[in-house]
């Protein structure tokens, strides 16, 4: 099985079959990180596609020094967030159907489901705060500890896919979840629930 990095360098001189062996490896794990964010299949699906276009056309630029997929990461990263930003404009600018009174009295099932309003602003603010401090660590430790906790890669193979010891791997993922309980501690007591000294 070729590697990343030759896979890399047989597209970037011209080989389209090279990069499609890689849009064949990584696809399902770039829809998903898109799902994490959209929470839709559809536009999971249309941040994936922009992803790996965006990819293809950067790919000359790309210089090799982190993992492929790290790189990768990123740029899906950021098509599911610009979609998600461009979903948040059409709704804004769109208009609200109002059910008719006849449907009225039975609300859908899933806002029947709902926990109480303080339980579920607890859970949209802890889940902003560890969306922003992901966003806020190096890409090394966010890299890391999407692979460790997201995508559930073993520490070996973390450092594998990143070319990198296991110690530093098992070093940058302490040190992220440590940054990320610091955070959240700050809208929840519990924090990641790791002891503080």
């Amino acid at each position: 099985m070729e590697s990343d990095l030759s896979l890399v360098r047989s597209a970037q001189s011209g080989e389209i079959r090279a990069f499609d062996r890689l849009v064949l490896k990584y696809r399902a794990r770039v829809v998903e990180l898109a799902m994490r964010y959209t929470r839709n299949s559809a536009d999971a699906e249309d941040a994936a596609q922009e992803a790996f276009i965006r990819a293809y056309r950067g790919l000359q630029q790309f210089r090799c020094e982190s993992a492929f997929y790290t790189w990768l990461y990123r740029i899906a990263s950021n098509c599911a967030r610009n979609l998600l930003k461009a979903r948040s404009r059409d709704l804004i600018n769109g208009t609200v159907e109002l059910p008719d009174e006849q449907n009225a009295a039975d609300p859908p099932a899933r806002l029947q489901d709902l926990e109480t309003p303080e339980e579920l602003t607890l859970t949209d603010e802890i889940r902003g705060m560890v969306g922003a401090t992901l966003e806020k660590l190096s890409e090394a430790h966010r890299a890391v500890i999407t692979l460790r906790e997201i995508d559930g890669l073993s520490y070996q193979e973390i450092a594998s896919e990143m070319s990198i010891p296991v110690g530093t791997v098992r070093s940058r993922v302490f040190r992220a979840r440590d940054i990320i309980d610091r955070q959240l501690r700050r809208v929840y007591d519990g924090g990641l629930g790791r002891r503080t000294m």
